[in-house]
Protein backbone atom coordinates (compact mmCIF):
# COMPACT_ATOMS: atom_id res chain seq x y z
CA UNK A 1 0.00 0.00 0.00
CA UNK A 2 0.92 3.56 -0.90
CA UNK A 3 1.83 6.25 2.05
CA UNK A 4 0.06 9.48 1.78
CA UNK A 5 2.40 11.81 1.04
CA UNK A 6 2.38 15.89 2.03
CA UNK A 7 2.20 18.19 -0.64
CA UNK A 8 1.10 21.29 0.52
CA UNK A 9 1.80 23.75 3.46
CA UNK A 10 -1.31 25.35 4.50
CA UNK A 11 -0.82 27.30 7.34
CA UNK A 12 -3.22 29.10 10.07
CA UNK A 13 -2.46 32.08 12.17
CA UNK A 14 -3.86 33.59 15.24
CA UNK A 15 -4.04 37.02 16.61
CA UNK A 16 -5.10 37.68 20.15
CA UNK A 17 -6.82 41.24 20.80
CA UNK A 18 -5.66 43.14 23.82
CA UNK A 19 -9.24 44.21 24.43
CA UNK A 20 -12.64 42.45 23.17
CA UNK A 21 -14.24 44.65 20.06
CA UNK A 22 -16.81 46.95 22.01
CA UNK A 23 -19.43 46.17 20.34
CA UNK A 24 -21.71 44.81 17.42
CA UNK A 25 -21.67 48.13 15.46
CA UNK A 26 -17.58 48.12 15.58
CA UNK A 27 -17.24 44.37 14.79
CA UNK A 28 -19.52 45.05 11.51
CA UNK A 29 -17.96 48.18 10.35
CA UNK A 30 -14.54 46.22 10.19
CA UNK A 31 -15.41 43.67 8.29
CA UNK A 32 -17.89 45.41 6.22
CA UNK A 33 -14.57 47.92 5.83
CA UNK A 34 -12.34 44.52 4.75
CA UNK A 35 -15.47 43.78 2.36
CA UNK A 36 -15.97 46.78 0.78
CA UNK A 37 -12.25 48.37 0.39
CA UNK A 38 -10.50 45.07 -0.55
CA UNK A 39 -7.11 45.63 1.69
CA UNK A 40 -5.46 42.74 1.26
CA UNK A 41 -5.50 43.39 -3.06
CA UNK A 42 -7.85 39.78 -3.65
CA UNK A 43 -9.52 39.11 -6.64
CA UNK A 44 -12.28 37.69 -8.39
CA UNK A 45 -12.61 34.28 -9.55
CA UNK A 46 -14.56 31.47 -11.58
CA UNK A 47 -15.15 28.34 -10.43
CA UNK A 48 -18.12 25.79 -11.52
CA UNK A 49 -19.48 28.38 -13.41
CA UNK A 50 -20.16 31.28 -10.81
CA UNK A 51 -17.85 34.34 -10.49
CA UNK A 52 -16.86 34.97 -6.53
CA UNK A 53 -16.08 38.40 -5.46
CA UNK A 54 -12.32 38.96 -4.32
CA UNK A 55 -13.63 39.22 -0.56
CA UNK A 56 -17.16 37.48 0.03
CA UNK A 57 -18.64 36.41 3.60
CA UNK A 58 -19.15 32.51 3.59
CA UNK A 59 -20.53 32.32 7.73
CA UNK A 60 -21.19 34.93 10.22
CA UNK A 61 -23.03 33.97 13.79
CA UNK A 62 -23.77 36.89 16.46
CA UNK A 63 -25.61 35.86 20.28
CA UNK A 64 -27.02 38.09 22.59
CA UNK A 65 -26.68 37.29 25.68
CA UNK A 66 -29.67 38.75 28.62
CA UNK A 67 -29.44 38.05 32.42
CA UNK A 68 -32.60 38.52 34.22
CA UNK A 69 -31.72 39.68 38.00
CA UNK A 70 -33.93 40.52 41.63
CA UNK A 71 -33.82 43.49 43.54
CA UNK A 72 -30.02 43.10 44.97
CA UNK A 73 -28.99 42.73 41.67
CA UNK A 74 -28.17 39.03 42.03
CA UNK A 75 -28.65 37.09 38.51
CA UNK A 76 -31.69 35.25 38.70
CA UNK A 77 -31.67 33.60 34.91
CA UNK A 78 -29.99 34.12 31.96
CA UNK A 79 -31.43 34.20 28.00
CA UNK A 80 -29.39 34.05 24.38
CA UNK A 81 -30.22 34.00 21.37
CA UNK A 82 -27.86 33.53 18.30
CA UNK A 83 -28.37 34.98 15.21
CA UNK A 84 -26.78 35.25 11.45
CA UNK A 85 -26.85 38.55 11.10
CA UNK A 86 -26.20 42.22 12.51
CA UNK A 87 -30.11 43.07 12.03
CA UNK A 88 -31.37 39.99 13.49
CA UNK A 89 -28.69 40.00 16.24
CA UNK A 90 -30.42 43.48 17.36
CA UNK A 91 -34.24 42.66 16.96
CA UNK A 92 -33.45 39.18 18.89
CA UNK A 93 -31.91 41.66 21.86
CA UNK A 94 -34.47 43.66 22.15
CA UNK A 95 -37.57 41.03 21.51
CA UNK A 96 -35.99 38.78 24.17
CA UNK A 97 -35.69 42.32 26.31
CA UNK A 98 -39.42 42.75 25.46
CA UNK A 99 -40.80 39.35 26.10
CA UNK A 100 -43.01 39.48 29.31
CA UNK A 101 -43.34 35.92 29.36
CA UNK A 102 -39.65 35.31 29.57
CA UNK A 103 -39.29 37.86 32.58
CA UNK A 104 -42.09 37.04 34.12
CA UNK A 105 -40.49 33.24 34.25
CA UNK A 106 -37.07 33.99 34.89
CA UNK A 107 -38.71 36.31 37.83
CA UNK A 108 -35.83 39.03 37.35
CA UNK A 109 -35.36 42.66 35.71
CA UNK A 110 -34.10 41.69 32.10
CA UNK A 111 -30.87 43.42 31.01
CA UNK A 112 -27.90 43.21 28.17
CA UNK A 113 -25.24 41.33 29.45
CA UNK A 114 -22.83 42.82 26.24
CA UNK A 115 -19.83 41.90 27.31
CA UNK A 116 -20.69 38.19 27.25
CA UNK A 117 -22.00 38.47 24.00
CA UNK A 118 -19.64 37.15 20.81
CA UNK A 119 -19.88 37.46 17.34
CA UNK A 120 -17.93 35.98 14.04
CA UNK A 121 -17.90 36.33 10.96
CA UNK A 122 -15.73 34.08 8.23
CA UNK A 123 -13.96 35.83 5.01
CA UNK A 124 -13.28 34.09 2.26
CA UNK A 125 -10.43 35.59 -0.22
CA UNK A 126 -8.94 34.92 -3.50
CA UNK A 127 -5.38 36.03 -3.47
CA UNK A 128 -4.10 37.31 -6.72
CA UNK A 129 -1.06 34.26 -6.90
CA UNK A 130 -4.57 31.69 -7.05
CA UNK A 131 -4.64 30.51 -3.20
CA UNK A 132 -8.03 30.89 -1.11
CA UNK A 133 -7.68 31.43 2.36
CA UNK A 134 -9.79 32.47 4.96
CA UNK A 135 -9.98 35.74 8.03
CA UNK A 136 -11.99 34.74 11.09
CA UNK A 137 -13.08 38.37 12.57
CA UNK A 138 -14.21 37.24 16.46
CA UNK A 139 -15.05 39.16 19.32
CA UNK A 140 -11.74 38.78 21.08
CA UNK A 141 -9.21 37.49 18.32
CA UNK A 142 -8.72 36.85 14.29
CA UNK A 143 -7.40 33.83 12.75
CA UNK A 144 -5.94 33.28 9.34
CA UNK A 145 -6.65 29.91 8.25
CA UNK A 146 -5.60 28.03 4.96
CA UNK A 147 -2.89 30.22 3.19
CA UNK A 148 0.54 28.80 1.94
CA UNK A 149 2.28 32.16 0.77
CA UNK A 150 3.75 34.02 3.97
CA UNK A 151 3.18 37.17 2.36
CA UNK A 152 -0.74 36.37 2.78
CA UNK A 153 0.28 36.61 6.41
CA UNK A 154 2.18 39.64 5.91
CA UNK A 155 -0.58 41.55 4.38
CA UNK A 156 -3.60 40.90 6.62
CA UNK A 157 -1.14 41.50 9.42
CA UNK A 158 0.27 44.73 7.79
CA UNK A 159 -3.74 45.66 7.28
CA UNK A 160 -4.77 44.56 11.25
CA UNK A 161 -1.92 46.92 12.57
CA UNK A 162 -3.38 49.69 10.68
CA UNK A 163 -6.86 48.90 12.28
CA UNK A 164 -7.16 50.54 16.12
CA UNK A 165 -9.98 47.91 17.50
CA UNK A 166 -7.67 45.13 16.24
CA UNK A 167 -4.39 45.64 18.62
Amino acid sequence: MGDFIQNTAVKTATRTLANPIADVAAFAAIVDSVIATNPFACVSYMTAGTTHAPVEKTKESYVAKVVYQDSDAKVVGNQSGKYNTVAGFNAGAAAILANAALTAAHGGTPARDSDTETYSVTLKCHDPNGEIYMITFGRDQISLTSYEDDAIKTKVETWADTVAALA
